[in-house]
């Protein structure tokens, strides 16, 4: 049969080319078949070449940049000639490989020697199926050499679009710039992308538009919806336009845990690009299939519950074995194979036995040390939290007429002892205390969360700077509210370091609080909301409002890869009612309330490195330094290791916008660009729109650090927070996710079993077996770098541009990128850098830039893609 379709093919072609009298153009496009992306899919390249046999091509007809139509347009508006159409050649003769991987066909047309300089293509898909077109070279264009397109798009077939897909050459141009006869495209294109606001999109859709978190339950779930309010602010997300609930109107129905990975994103947002294809979403929904439903009895001896920290350490050294019986298999046969050989022993008898995270692979007991404690508030997998004390004791910003007095209890009395000789004002005074404060951030929800099955405090951590550079802490408060009502305040108990007897596990165990509230700080404020939240809008706005031929577009392009796919997925997955988090955290119910609330203090310059140091006292302004600032503590790995790369991206942003906008008057009078400035303010965030919240958009040097800290958050901020999580969290006793009980207190039988056998009263205290083994393995799939992850100073395409300055100019940040990553490792071979390496012998390796597939704790992709 393959021969037949071959013969046939190239018989009509030959009796094509031997009619052809005229100028021939030849090109190469280089594709993606579906069969080859997809897992299920591999009819596709029989249908396909079926539709090829009887006529039913794939297309392409070049648009003229320099030569009008002569027909004209319905709208009046002049537009570019189109060329005569061509076919890919040999497509049926063309077979594809059993792996992913890419496919190049040849494509000869005829040219018009009144046709110019091609400006974009229009390209017609006939047959049954979609493909990935990647790029399109033409080589000797007349009078115009070797003309590049670079696509990167699903092209899906010619019945489920209105209009053609057409694709620009590979050249920037600002909207006043764009050839006028290109123009009514790049036009029509952004309509296009905007959609109309209606309707159920369907995959093959492109259009980009806001909605509100309204799909993270149903309406018997009674979670408020998010966004919208001044009530409940937050960014918005991408619309699927999926109907209402029928209990609800306000409310949209949501997709089964089956489906979770057809929830809509625009096809060029979703994963599957290369040839893992929706690995992660499918490894998402294996973690609730296959654990939630059947792990409710694994332990040995009790249910649900650790017996010991040996029993915690059978995670890596053994594996987990499922339980058996039909009702397994029925959740394993949806479950893709690849996905199946990831997480299932070889024996098929349980999930794979986890990794060693490297925070027990020197030492299994350092992580509970002093010590440790306070370094990985600094180099840990949440260093954006602490900050100077600027006064003490601290106050709180609480009102007082709702939550009377919420000001710390914390007095020099308890400190003095662990202050080397000092008074507590010198050490203020001498910017040598720091705080890791989350009192206010929880208060107004723990009577709440106390009333579930979590019992957690409001918590205050003091932290003394040592003459060696570390961290000593030195007090911790554990807060309440008054049990006969808000109004009359907070009941605290102080708790200072120890070494012997039942003090001492007291010290522990409130270590431990605080640990639990860092822990959801971490995943729901620094990880989810200010890295994975705040840039949807970005991506949204982006594409309906700068077109592809716009240079912010393409500088911004590739930190938004996977984006709006990731968060599609947590919505049904992770943050939704009863989804992981919930069941995980101690936040539980009011998480995504919780996110909320926090989110109205958000302000997006102050997310700019510097400006987020300076603000929390662990940096002061100093023109001296090459990064404007200097830090307190100079041994700040985070902070070290952040600013270099901050510096890095803001140069590159700064060559590359340059190159564009030769002065404030082109900023200002581009009508794309203000346009996208905004809408970002005014829709994607509008419950933030007040323009304190944000900076202009009139300069050079604003649109600058706007998109430097865009192109932070996207890449090097979300791999800080991000791909420390198993390296730190995958061990559950040093981040556990929730406590179950509050302080044992004197003459108790709990406070007696605390000084009898404290290792059992911590493990009845915090995480227990399910909620662990859900949260471990949560992020041992968030943790994982693909094996086609782009990391920062690294593009897809080489050729992304046509413009040699840009390139040229981001050769250079690569290989700045290279010098850093050079100088950290010199860094964490250096004794003196204490805080970089730690009791626990972790280096500080988050930051650098390039990594290997896999669980590496290293590397910033591009863009937040998991």
């Amino acid at each position: 049969m393959d021969d037949l379709f071959r013969k046939v093919s190239n018989l009509l072609f030959r009796e094509k080319r031997e009619m052809k009298k005229t100028t021939l153009v030849k090109g190469k496009v280089v594709l993606m078949k579906k069969n080859m992306l997809d897992f299920n899919d591999l009819g596709a390249s029989v249908l396909d070449r079926a539709h090829e046999l009887f006529g039913q091509h794939i297309s392409i007809r070049f648009v003229s940049a320099t030569y009008a139509d002569p027909a004209g347009s319905s709208d009046k508006r002049p537009r570019g000639k189109l060329g005569k159409p061509a076919i890919l050649e040999d497509w049926i003769s063309t077979i594809a490989p059993a792996v992913a991987g890419e496919s190049s066909y040849e494509v000869t047309f005829d040219w018009d020697e009144n046709f110019g300089l091609p400006g974009a293509f229009v390209v017609q898909n006939l047959h049954q199926s979609e493909f990935y077109l990647m790029t399109l070279t033409l080589e000797n264009v007349p009078n115009h050499g070797q003309v590049h397109f670079v696509c990167n798009s699903w092209v899906y077939p010619a019945k489920n679009y209105t209009k053609d897909r057409i694709f620009f050459a590979n050249k920037a141009y600002l909207p006043s710039e764009t050839p006028e006869l290109i123009r009514p495209y790049r036009e029509d294109e952004m309509i296009a992308l905007r959609g109309n606001g209606t309707g159920m999109l369907e995959e093959w859709d492109r259009v980009y538009d806001y909605a509100l978190y309204n799909d993270l339950a149903e309406p018997e779930d009674k979670r408020p919806i998010i966004g919208g309010s001044s009530d409940y602010p937050y960014p918005r997300r991408g619309r699927t336009g999926r109907p209402p609930t029928k209990l609800d109107p306000k409310v949209e129905s949501r997709l089964s845990l089956i489906k979770s990975s057809k929830i809509y994103v625009p096809r060029d947002e979703r994963f599957g690009h290369l040839k893992k294809s929706d690995f992660l979403a499918y490894g998402l929904e294996a973690v609730l299939k296959v654990l939630l439903p059947e792990f409710e009895a694994l332990s040995d001896k009790t249910i649900d519950e650790f017996d010991s920290l040996e029993d915690v350490m059978k995670l890596y050294n053994g594996g987990i074995k499922l339980p058996e019986g039909p009702t397994l298999d029925n959740i394993l046969k949806d479950i893709p194979l690849q996905v199946l050989k990831e997480f299932m022993r070889s024996d098929g008898e349980g999930l794979s036995r986890y990794s060693t995270p490297q925070v027990i692979q020197a030492n299994q007991s350092a992580w509970s040390t002093d010590e440790e404690f306070a370094r990985e508030m600094l180099a840990g997998v949440n260093p954006v939290s602490i900050r100077l004390l600027k006064e003490f004791p601290s106050r709180s910003k609480l009102d007082a007429k709702i939550y009377g007095d919420q000001n710390s209890s914390l007095r020099p009395p308890y400190l003095t002892e662990h202050l080397d000789g000092l008074d507590v004002h010198e050490v203020v005074k001498a910017n040598r205390l720091f705080t890791l404060d989350y009192h206010d951030s929880l208060m107004p929800y723990v009577r709440r969360i106390n009333a579930t099955s979590s019992k957690i405090y409001a918590t205050r951590t003091l932290l003394f700077l040592q003459k060696d550079g570390t961290l000593k802490p030195i007090a911790i408060e554990l807060s309440l509210p008054h049990p006969d009502g808000d109004k009359l305040g907070a009941i605290s108990k102080v708790c200072t370091p120890t070494k012997n007897g039942v003090e001492a596990e007291i010290w522990q165990l409130a270590k431990t609080y605080v640990a639990v509230n860092d822990s959801g700080i971490h995943q729901l404020i620094s990880h989810w909301l200010n890295t994975h939240a705040v840039i949807e809008p970005f991506v949204i706005a982006t594409n309906r409002q700068l077109s592809v031929l716009h240079p912010i577009n393409k500088l911004l392009h590739p930190h938004f890869r996977d984006t709006m796919n990731i968060n599609a997925s947590a919505r049904n997955i992770l943050i939704n009612s009863n989804g992981i988090l919930e069941r995980t955290f101690f936040t539980g119910s009011y998480s995504i309330e919780i996110c909320s609330e926090i989110y109205k203090e958000w302000v997006f310059p102050n997310q700019a490195l510097p400006k987020d140091l300076i603000l929390r006292g662990m940096a002061v302004e100093d023109t001296n330094s090459p990064h404007g600032v200097r830090l307190l503590i100079e041994d700040y790995p985070y902070a070290v290791d952040g600013l270099q790369i901050w510096s890095a991206i803001k140069t590159w942003v700064e060559e590359y916008c340059k190159f564009y906008y030769k002065n404030d008057d082109v900023v200002q009078n581009d009508v794309e660009l203000q346009s996208w400035w905004k809408e970002i303010r005014e829709e994607g965030h509008g419950d933030l729109k007040h323009e304190s919240w944000w900076t202009k958009m009139s300069s050079v040097q604003d649109l600058i650090e706007n998109c430097t800290i865009i192109i932070w958050i996207s890449s090097a901020l979300h791999a800080a927070v991000n791909f420390g999580q198993y390296p730190y969290a995958g061990y559950p006793p040093n981040r556990p996710t929730l406590s179950r009980r509050l302080m044992p207190e004197p003459n108790t039988p709990e406070y007696d079993e605390l000084k009898k056998d404290p290792k059992k009263v911590f493990l009845k205290t915090v995480s227990p077996q399910l909620q662990s083994l859900l949260s471990v393995t949560l992020i041992e799939i968030l943790s994982r770098h693909s094996s086609d992850e782009v990391y920062l100073g690294q593009r897809e395409c080489p050729k992304w541009t046509m413009d040699v300055e840009p390139l040229n100019a981001f050769k250079r940040f690569g290989d700045k990128l290279k010098e850093i990553e050079e100088r950290i490792d010199n860094m964490n071979k250096d004794v003196k850098f204490k805080n970089r390496y730690g009791p626990v012998k972790v280096p500080y390796t988050l930051l650098n830039p390039s990594s290997k597939e896999g669980l590496t704790g290293r590397g910033i992709p591009n863009s937040v893609s998991i």
